[in-house]
């Protein structure tokens, strides 16, 4: 009995399917939890780290500021249609995952590296890539070093049993040069030691040591190294069974994408909803179609992401690049500058 009610419900699935298929209607979407708590709360809750220049930190004026926040501004623009319904909440590397799995925050972003444990043992999801970077180090000039292959013989502080450590353990295996390592347990107390000339260097993804490098008593005594010893991929994590809101977070991101793309910035877009005539603009703004059907979102969602916050590319160089941390976009140039950067087609 129970195989043929599995058989029942199969079949009626299918012919869910086909009806779909056939007429050109889109799947039915149940209502997630947490876009639903999201709207009651009225603000979107979303980790970030607990400092880090030009990704997240507070102001003079208290106000968070970087990449990352403004990546969490864009979710709260596309549910709000304000960059204002936000709450950020500050988390270590140690509290950063089980926030998420509590319910505590409804996104991460923050500096937090996509791996595989990451994405199938936590209970959580990766809604999409947002920044692309790699491990490399921050030396003291009197070095002299241009590569890392320069540092055979010099010490590293690392965070003790950290990926960052075992990184530098591979590299040097792989290159068959000695780097030694000062173990330390948490992030602050490895700059600490750096600046402190304790060891020669420090390691991390380029972010954080670009941020580390502005924080230095004297910035110009030290410099970061232009080659990675590892890739890393930083993104927006949400609660694994929410697929509501992982597609949301994700287009939310996408938005800031396809409007470079399209060459709309924060300074162009209402003139464009006004005057444009490409109709690819057009449906991407809302004006002939409502791309905010699946989310139950206004048409203007992506409209107004990019009024109040800007394009990818603007968001990166106010905080990451020349106005911020003065990283160069490498891998974070759109695809079709060589980078990695792509949205999926608007439609």
């Amino acid at each position: 009995m129970a195989h043929k009610r599995f058989e029942a419900l199969i079949s009626r699935a299918g012919l869910v399917v086909g009806a779909c298929l056939i007429l050109g209607t889109a799947w039915p979407a149940a209502a997630g939890p947490t876009l639903d708590a999201v709207k009651r709360n009225g603000v979107v809750r979303c980790g970030v780290s607990t400092g880090t220049a030009g990704m997240s930190q507070l102001d003079s004026q208290g106000r968070w500021q970087g990449f990352d926040a403004d990546l969490c501004r864009a979710v709260a623009t596309a549910v709000f249609a304000s960059a204002d319904k936000i709450q950020f909440v500050p988390l270590s590397a140690q509290q950063r995952f089980t926030a998420l799995q509590s319910g505590e925050v409804d996104v991460l972003i923050r500096t937090t590296a996509l791996t595989l444990a990451r994405d199938s043992t936590l209970g959580l999801s990766i809604a999409v890539p947002t920044f692309y970077t790699g491990q490399g180090f921050l030396v003291s000039k009197r070095l002299n070093a241009k590569s890392p292959m320069d540092l055979a013989g010099a010490t590293v502080c690392a965070t003790q049993g950290s990926e960052i450590e075992r990184n530098i353990s591979d590299y040097a295996r792989l290159k068959n040069i000695s780097i030694g390592t000062i173990p330390l347990d948490t992030p602050a107390t490895v700059t600490a030691a750096f600046f402190s000339g304790r060891c020669d260097a420090i390691s991390n993804d380029l972010a954080n040591l670009h941020a580390n490098r502005l924080s230095a008593p004297n910035p110009n005594d030290y410099v970061v190294l232009p080659d990675i010893i590892a890739k890393e991929t930083h993104g927006a994590l949400v609660r694994v069974g929410d697929f509501e809101w992982m597609t949301l977070v994700r287009w939310s991101v996408m938005a800031l994408i396809q409007a470079e793309e399209f060459g709309l910035t924060r300074a162009n877009v209402a003139a464009a909803r006004d005057g444009s005539n490409d109709p690819k603009i057009r449906r991407y703004l809302g004006l002939i179609e409502n791309v905010g059907t699946g989310f139950g979102l206004p048409s203007s969602w992506a409209y107004e992401v990019v009024r109040q916050l800007g394009n990818y590319g603007e968001i990166f160089e106010r905080h990451a690049g020349k106005g911020g941390l003065g990283m160069e976009r490498g891998y974070n140039r759109l695809w079709s500058d060589g980078g990695l950067m792509i949205s999926w087609l608007w439609q």
